[in-house]
């Protein structure tokens, strides 16, 4: 019996996908509930899932655009049976015969590392690695005073090659040459994804089409530290993960979105969209980038269900496991570009929804408090919202509602008001 694999529809409006990478090789065995392809479309990233076991065969190939319901392979059912993951890549197709066993060989000796160059200097690591690889200091590199695992590795791996000796020598020697001054002229193209060509036209559109402003401020990090290290491993031991900054955030914002109801907004024509609940958009990192799953009402949430809640996406986004109704229907989105080191940016909206919030990286620098100069751990922070509906006072003031809460996070538990306030009902 013959099984149709056909091109999943990631959503509604999406009529075509196109075939990231198939994870076996045609006429492979595959099981049942076997991931056997990565399939992209305009929002995400799906996996193709084989419905049955059996004798796999390919109908399109990697990179091919095609359209929704179109069939992608065909398993033959009556080939299943039971297979080793190294036999799921490398069965013999129909009527081929299996390639008889080589005889056993005794391993080459270990290429000899000395070289006419008394001044090149190895280190260990990179030794034993030349030796694996049967390369000597000639082949590696001509004039280095010295090598290190970096560069031995830069020309023994060869992902898109066969690692032989003359081909790894090659390289070699012409890794060399660019070290004496023959610099490289080499190009190589690669055909964009069609997620990345979708992104790409969502982020020229909303410069476009929203009068988009940014507007920074700074945020003292020192209690919010404080509160971390001091009760970090009893938190740990509670709920099982660490409590971070972005759970803070994301409160301080759940907070900060009841106070200027504008900013979590959306333009609609003629008319302005206004949400009674939070759902915030956090980035993550996944097999194919950044995704933006979203944590739906977080103003209910606490700090441990946020933090819970973000480790979930954080496990399932490096499997693509985060689906597309995850991924929809955010009122607001903030941006961690501290996790990579940016001290500023502008982030773009993420539309339908008007602002975008922009973390970055945490710096100690000199601060004037109460009078004298002290070094605090400073973060700043930045809001980029659609001035057709935010005007500057509500964006200021919202930054500045971010910044009292991060800076007092005790607040976060009072609606920004103090115990002291609440007690005098004022």
């Amino acid at each position: 019996m013959i099984l149709e694999l056909k091109a999943p529809s990631p959503g509604e409006s999406i009529a075509e996908v196109e075939i990231a990478n198939w994870l076996v090789e045609d006429g492979a065995i595959v099981e049942k509930d076997q991931e056997i392809a990565e399939i992209e479309s305009d929002k995400a990233t799906l996996p193709l899932i084989a419905e049955e076991g059996g004798r796999i065969t390919l109908k399109a190939e990697a990179g091919d655009t095609v359209q929704v319901g179109q069939v992608l392979c065909t398993i033959d059912i009556d080939a299943a049976g039971p297979v080793s993951d190294l036999a799921r890549t490398n069965v013999p197709k129909a009527g081929m015969v299996a390639e008889k066993a080589p005889e056993p060989t005794v391993a080459a000796p270990k290429a000899e590392t000395t070289t006419d160059y008394p001044n090149a200097k190895i280190s260990p690591v990179a030794k034993k690695v030349m030796d694996e690889y049967q390369l000597s200091v000639d082949d590696i590199v001509n004039g280095l005073k010295r090598i290190g695992k970096k560069e031995v590795e830069e020309v023994a791996n060869l992902p898109k090659e066969v690692a032989t000796p003359s081909v790894i020598k090659a390289k070699a020697q012409n890794f060399a040459l660019n070290l004496k001054g023959n610099a490289s002229r080499e190009t190589r193209t690669e055909k964009m994804s069609s997620l990345r060509r979708k992104l790409g036209e969502r982020l020229v559109s909303v410069k476009n089409e929203t009068a988009m402003l940014t507007t920074f401020n700074e945020v003292d990090m020192t209690e919010v530290m404080a509160l971390r290290k001091k009760y970090q491993k009893r938190f740990v031991d509670t709920y099982g993960v660490k409590v971070g900054l972005n759970s803070f955030f994301i409160k301080a914002v759940s907070e900060a979105l009841k106070l200027f109801p504008e900013v979590n907004a959306q333009i609609n024509n003629d008319h302005v969209i206004f949400h009674d609940y939070a759902d915030v958009g956090i980035a993550v990192q996944s097999k194919k980038g950044l995704i933006v799953p979203v944590i739906r009402n977080t103003e209910s949430l606490s700090l441990a269900e946020i933090e819970l809640k973000i480790k979930d996406f954080a496990v399932r986004g490096q499997k693509n496991k985060i689906t597309l109704d995850e991924m929809m229907g955010g009122t607001f989105t903030i941006s961690n570009g501290g996790t990579f080191g940016s001290l500023m940016s502008t982030p773009i909206i993420n539309p339908p929804q008007s602002a975008i919030l922009g973390m970055h990286n945490i710096v100690e620098r000199p601060m004037a408090v109460n009078g004298k100069v002290e070094i605090r751990p400073m973060m700043y922070i930045a809001l980029s919202y659609d001035h057709r509906i935010i005007d500057g006072k509500s964006s200021v003031g919202f930054l500045v509602a971010i910044k009292k809460f991060i800076e007092n996070p005790y607040l976060l538990f009072f609606g920004g008001k103090s115990p002291e306030e609440l007690l005098l009902e004022i």
